[in-house]
């Protein structure tokens, strides 16, 4: 009887019954596909980039492309400095950040820009544990901005729903974040898509090629358009910002005021930084920290020394810890831009203190 329905079914049907042994064979290939598919992908995508690349500002969510650009900084034997906007460069140009003006002091493409804006320490500890995971037995310069220390919301202390730039990075069950309330499918998904590549590489196609969205969702919005022609489309470049165009922040009103640091002990920020930095070491790396410069000069006095207490515990922990660092002097206040990010000639002179440091000299520029 069932044999039957089978042959009547396939009479008047176009579908196609496939065997045991046919379904293990599909099984096979899509295994194989999803497996291969981001490895075959980095052969189809052009990606070269130049001695001063960042993250363009519009892929600052893409962190399959992030990987790609640690795997080429690697095998390109360069220094990578890794941080927030300050090492971005938020108000520069590629030209005038960090790692350029490192370069440009050292007379060689030595250092590389591997900032991405916006990423705090809970966030930059994600990146390096599941993204910078080819950051590996080689010298790191990693950047703490005392920004994310100056109030419990910078800190993510608050209770009260809070949101924060990268919030897939962060960790998503444990230890908690008190203002992160995102649902648990929301934080499943997270987990699932830096933890498998194929599922990352989609990210990446969603976010640079597809305006953000589902390949079902974009050709809707695009009804006449052919998805394949999206697709081989070039990556987007570093490109110019508003930002770019900032002037000083007393040019913009700027006055000293107080602000709220938090104790470093209980800090969720200051421990997700300490990991990060444990994670690059146990991955051979020899880790370079360079704090701040903040900018001391719109702090009023008695904030100010608070400031200088709370360095002070920044700086014995790495002290203790054999941890070389940089406890980097304040820039002149027409360097800043806002609270913690350098102008064009500020990174000029912040590369020329790191060059300078004993302490760097000893840990980056002697290493090979």
């Amino acid at each position: 009887m069932a044999e039957e329905l089978k042959d009547n079914a396939m009479l008047n049907s176009k579908a196609v019954w496939l065997t045991g042994r046919q379904w293990l064979i599909v099984a096979v290939v899509l295994v194989a596909l999803f497996v291969s598919a981001p490895m075959l992908w980095t052969r189809v995508e052009t990606f070269e980039p130049g001695p001063d690349y960042r993250i363009p500002y519009a892929l600052g969510s893409d962190y399959w492309l992030y990987a790609r650009h640690c795997r080429l900084v690697s095998r390109q034997a360069k220094v990578p400095v890794i941080g927030d906007s300050v090492i971005w460069g938020h108000y520069v140009r590629p030209d005038q950040t960090l790692s350029h003006c490192l370069n440009d002091v050292v007379g060689e493409g030595r250092f590389a820009n591997l900032g991405l804006d916006g990423a705090h320490p809970a966030a930059l500890g994600g990146l390096i544990e599941h993204y910078a995971r080819n950051i590996s037995n080689q010298t790191v310069v990693l950047h703490f901005n005392p920004l994310w220390i100056s109030s419990a919301t910078h800190d993510l202390q608050t209770t009260k729903e809070f949101h924060f730039n990268h919030p897939k990075l962060v960790p998503q069950f444990r230890p908690s974040i008190p203002c992160y309330r995102a649902s648990f499918s929301t934080r499943l998904n997270a987990v699932i898509e830096r933890t498998i590549p194929f599922f990352g590489w989609t990210g990446h196609l969603r976010i640079a090629y597809l305006d953000g969205v589902d390949l079902p969702a974009w050709t809707l919005q695009n009804p006449y358009e052919n998805p394949l022609a999206a697709l081989i489309e070039p990556l987007a470049e570093p490109e110019s910002t508003e930002a770019e165009k900032a002037t000083t922040w007393l040019d913009r009103g700027g006055s000293k005021r107080d602000v709220g640091w938090v104790d470093l002990d209980g800090s969720l920020q200051w421990l997700f930084f300490r990991r990060a930095v444990e994670r690059l070491q146990t991955r051979g790396n020899r880790v370079f920290v360079l704090v701040g410069p903040f900018n001391e000069h719109m702090l009023t006095a008695e904030n100010a020394v608070a400031y200088g207490a709370v360095k002070g515990q920044i700086e014995r922990w790495l002290t203790e810890n054999r941890i070389p660092h940089l406890m980097a002097a304040p820039l002149a206040a027409e360097l800043y831009a806002d609270s913690s990010h350098p102008l064009g000639e500020g990174y000029v002179l912040l590369a020329q203190q790191l060059t300078d440091d004993p302490a760097f000299q000893a840990a980056v520029l002697a290493a090979r």
